[in-house]
Parts: structure tokens; C-alpha cells; sequence
């Protein structure tokens, strides 16, 4: 690689830092505004939607479409009911989304895109309120908006100043920091989350151990007293490397892992009793418990698998780490 390439490389890497660098100046000053008149106005926001009995509608033309489409996702997909409605298709029907019950959160970085002139005279028409994302207050979206979250004024990454990349930057942490207030204002749980995203690694991980332990038949388990012989057949059966100890209630009171044996290795081995060579008080988890939360304490105990029990400690199934990095919990 010659000097000319090197130099044309480093230009470019140097282009990146300075967009990131004129990006993250645009976030100091958001927080600095949200830190004063904007946070009241959000506040405003958050009161207003949480208040609603119908959903919010967040709407936007170009570069604030996309955007838009993503904070109404964020909002639904967060305990909001929120859908987009696309301006240039609002006059051809897509109005009919939109409902006296609901409120529009609509985005646009001037304030005066003509494709959105439609759902503002709609809006106004119905008395629904209206929600603006800008940086011109006195725009014709800011004069129309019962409530204005207006954006700080801040140059954009690209070099001409046109591509809009800071203001749209700004726009998506906006919704952000909105669908987060309502979310804990709502009081938006762990599990409340999972009902919305049941599928893929996310879905994974907030299952819960009892749905993806092993039960029944398949829980590698001897009573305590019996013989390490009666063991070694549980566990060469269940192929868990390991097996659970219980008392004569039930109550699981060891383990016996393959580290167990090797510890205990030995002429006398096979004439020991369970009790002899398991490890006492294993660690166990409660059937709710997040299946993240059981691969985290399975890592930090460094085993490999864990029984499910209930408040008295009866063993209720058995979690082995294969089972999460299957599923995709990690």
C-alpha cells in the first residue's frame, strides 16, 4: 500500500470520528434542553399518552419516516400501542387509522413538509392531539402542535450540511428517552416484555427456568443412603454429569458431579454411600426465575447444570447449560 492509499484510508477514518464527534455534540446539547424546557415538554408528552384510551400515531416524511417508524415500534413494542401512518398515503385512506381517541406524534426536523399538511388539518378537524418533533417552534407544525418537543439546534454530520444525520440522530434518542419514561411509568416489566417478544434470543431469554427445564423420568435423582453403585447407573442414564440427592421428603440435600468423583476416586468408591461423596447445599434456582438469570448464576458458579426446586426444595426439573446455549440465552 502505497502513502497516496494510506492517506486516503486515514481521510476517510478521520471523516467518520469527525461525523461521530459533530453526532455527539448534538446528544450534549438534547440533554442539556431535556435537563430544562424540553423535559417539561416531554413530561407533558408522557402525561398526555399515558392518558390515552387509544394508541399514538406517529407520522413522518423522509429521512423523520424512518425514524418515526422506528420510535412506533420502540412504543409498541414497550407497552404503548403505537402504529406509523405514512403522510403521502394519510389522504388516500390512511386517515381512517387515525382516531378521536388517539394522539399523533409527528416528526419534522423544519416543521413544514407539505406531505404533512393532510393529518395536520386532520388532526385539528377532530380535536386529536398533536405532538411535534422539531427544531423550528415557529413552523407550521410548531403553531398547530398542542405540544412542542423541540429539538436543539445543532449541525449535521455531513459536510454540507444537507444530509440530515444529527437532526434525525436526535429525533431517534428523543423517542427513545419518550418510550422510556412511559415504559417505567406504566411500571413495563421483564415478563410484560417477553409477552411481546416471544421469539428469537430475546424470546429466550426471558423464559423461565421452569419452561425450559428437563422433568418427570428424565431427572437423574437417588434418596439418600444409597450406593454410590446405584449412582453412577443414574448418572450414566440420564447423561446430565450429575445426580441429585434427596432426603426422605424429598428435599433435594446434595449432588454428586463428575468433579465429586474424581475427588472421591478411589479402591473404596463403589462401597461408599451417596452421602459420603456428594456435595452438600448445591446451588438451585425457583421455577420463575429468567433463564438469563440462570445462565449468569450457572457461569459465576462455573457448573454446568442446576436443579429447579420448589420453596421446600423438592426437586422440580433440571437446567443443563447445553439446554440455554440451545435456546440462544447467553
Amino acid at each position: 500500500m502505497d502513502m497516496s492509499q494510506k492517506d486516503r484510508r486515514r481521510g476517510w477514518i478521520n471523516s467518520a470520528c469527525a461525523a461521530l464527534e459533530t453526532e455527539r455534540i448534538g446528544l450534549q446539547a438534547l440533554e442539556a434542553s431535556l435537563k430544562d424546557a424540553l423535559g417539561e415538554a416531554l413530561a407533558d408528552a408522557v402525561a398526555l399518552i399515558s392518558g390515552l384510551t387509544g394508541r399514538v400515531i406517529v407520522t413522518g416524511m423522509g429521512k423523520s419516516g424512518h425514524v418515526a417508524r422506528k420510535i412506533a415500534a420502540t412504543l409498541a413494542s414497550t407497552g404503548t400501542p403505537a402504529l406509523f401512518v405514512h403522510p403521502a398515503e394519510a389522504s388516500h385512506g390512511d386517515l381512517g387509522m387515525i382516531t378521536a381517541s388517539d394522539a399523533v406524534v409527528m416528526l419534522s426536523n423544519s416543521g413544514e413538509s407539505a406531505e404533512l399538511l393532510a393529518i395536520l388539518g386532520y388532526v385539528k378537524r377532530f380535536r386529536v392531539p398533536l405532538i411535534a418533533m422539531t427544531a423550528r417552534r415557529g413552523s407550521a407544525l410548531g403553531r398547530e402542535a398542542d405540544i412542542i418537543l423541540e429539538l436543539p439546534q445543532a449541525r449535521e454530520a455531513c459536510p454540507n450540511g444537507q444530509a440530515p444525520t444529527t437532526s434525525t440522530l436526535l429525533q431517534l434518542a428523543l423517542g427513545d428517552a419518550l418510550a422510556m419514561a412511559l415504559l417505567e411509568d406504566k411500571g413495563f416489566s421483564a415478563q410484560d416484555f417477553r409477552a411481546f417478544h416471544p421469539g428469537g434470543k430475546l424470546g429466550a431469554q426471558l423464559k423461565h427456568a421452569g419452561e425450559v427445564m428437563h422433568q418427570g423420568e428424565k431427572l437423574p435423582l437417588v434418596r439418600l443412603g444409597s450406593p454410590m453403585g446405584d449412582a453412577l447407573i443414574v448418572m450414566s442414564e440420564k447423561a446430565f454429569g450429575c445426580v441429585g440427592v434427596i432426603d426422605e421428603e424429598g428435599a433435594l440435600s446434595g449432588i454428586i458431579t463428575d468433579g465429586d468423583l474424581r475427588r472421591h476416586m478411589g479402591p473404596g468408591l463403589m462401597n461408599a454411600s451417596v452421602d459420603q461423596v456428594m456435595s452438600r447445599q448445591p446451588r438451585s434456582v425457583p421455577p420463575d426465575m429468567l433463564a438469563v438469570e440462570v445462565i449468569e448464576m450457572i457461569n459465576a458458579s462455573r457448573i454446568t447444570s442446576v436443579f429447579v426446586v420448589d420453596a421446600g426444595r423438592k426437586p422440580l426439573g433440571l437446567i443443563h447449560i447445553h439446554d440455554l446455549l440451545r435456546l440462544g440465552v447467553n
